[in-house]
């Protein structure tokens, strides 16, 4: 099917309506647009060789599709038909890209498709919790209640992701600042050094000659640098795409120093909420199983829940099966135990999951606190350093000492 680009006015509300919609040809897009009680007055067919910027530029974020949920959510409460309610969300929707997606949905939706499959046809966009929520709400008819847990469950994933990523933000400030330092000793003091070595023909030491060397390579080939730079990122980033470059970053991730079991907890709280979200909304224990290891985001800890829900497929206890996993957290079985025994497990899992998050700001807080003096250090450690090897040969230099 081809996209086009259309503004109708509403024939009920006399709105002007700006979005996206999808047909063979531009006839069957403007009988599809009158059918849904708007009246076009300019279709156009997209080119999708063009606005490759505003294709990068207009993601949807995770703050769009929490509004989007929970505005579908109030709709639906209040009972408008599901249709109206996505109508509705599309009018009041700034994104264009998510434009498009509310309007191809829609179009699905009045189509007989069901909510759930026409969600599906966007993976990228709508996870499987996502999609098992939406599933189970339509099924048992509790679909605006499946829509707010599927919001809450975004926001506290999205909190926890946003305090990590402003931890780990000062070191990448930091280590941008000790580069530059380098390439501004590299380019401005250090040629005048070699300079003076020159005039009074001495030799340089063998740390300022290396630096001297390299800031006339860098200098004279920089565009060498930049290359080199830029092609080992590419190969880098391809091979991370690949299952055993994604498989050493999530080893890396929960073995390096000091972050690793800041990511462990991570996984540990999404691994409990998603598992309370799910199995609270009546999902089986194997299908949360299932989806639960994909929710986490890791391939280790994917592998551990998958390998306990093959054990609890073959009839043991969820809180035997996880126990003996390598990066599960003790605590994990023992909640799961207590849950099982009162029959509250969806519970005693939000409990876990509210512990491991509290630790997990806890933790933090704290490696933001320590981090900074020790950064500081490294800071000044290398900017000291380039000034040391700089500066003593000089002052030996003019002291007549020998070097």
């Amino acid at each position: 099917m081809k996209k086009f680009t259309y503004e109708a006015r509403d024939q009920h509300t006399s709105k002007i309506i700006k979005a996206v919609v999808q047909a063979e040809t531009e006839t069957s897009a403007a009988k599809l647009l009158i059918s849904q009680g708007l009246t076009p007055f300019n279709i156009r067919e997209q080119d999708e060789n063009k606005n490759i910027w505003a294709k990068l530029t207009n993601r949807i974020t995770t703050k769009d599709k929490i509004v989007f949920t929970r505005q579908l959510a109030t709709l639906i409460g209040a009972g408008l038909p599901l249709s109206k309610s996505l109508q509705t969300i599309l009018e009041q929707t700034e994104n264009k890209k998510l434009q498009s997606i509310i309007q191809e949905i829609t179009s699905a939706v009045e189509g007989g498709k069901t909510l759930s499959d026409s969600f599906a046809k966007y993976p990228k966009i709508f996870d499987p919790v996502f999609l098992a929520l939406i599933s189970v709400g339509e099924a048992s008819g509790t679909l605006d209640t499946s829509l707010q847990r599927v919001a809450t469950q975004q926001e506290k994933d999205a909190d926890t992701m946003s305090k990590i990523k402003g931890a780990l933000t000062y070191p990448f400030i930091v280590l941008f600042v000790i580069l530059g330092v380098i390439l501004f000793m590299l380019f401005t003091v250090v040629p005048q050094v070699e300079k003076l070595y020159h005039d009074l023909k001495r030799e340089l030491p063998l740390v300022t000659k290396i630096m001297v060397d390299t800031s006339a390579f860098l200098a004279a080939y920089w565009w060498i640098a930049l290359l080199a730079i830029g092609a080992a990122i590419f190969f880098l980033v391809q091979f991370f795409r690949t299952d055993a470059g994604a498989k050493l970053i999530d080893n890396f991730k929960i073995k390096v120093p000091i972050f690793g079991p800041m990511f462990i907890k991570l996984y540990m709280a999404r691994f409990a909420r998603t598992g309370q979200t799910l199995l609270a909304t009546g999902v089986s224990m194997l299908a949360a199983l299932k989806i639960t290891s994909a929710a986490v985001s890791n391939s280790v800890i994917s592998d551990s829940i998958m390998r306990a829900a093959d054990k609890v497929k073959g009839g043991k206890a969820l809180s035997i099966a996880i126990a003996g996993e390598e990066y599960i957290l003790p605590l994990v079985p023992q909640m799961i135990s207590i849950g099982e025994q009162s029959g509250h497990i969806d519970e005693m899992m939000g409990k876990l999951a509210q512990i491991y998050e509290d630790e997990l700001d806890q933790q933090i807080r704290s490696i933001s606190t320590a981090i900074e003096p020790i950064l500081m250090v490294v800071l000044a450690v290398v900017a000291g350093g380039m000034v040391a090897a700089i500066l003593l040969p000089i002052y030996s230099l003019i002291n007549g000492a020998p070097i």
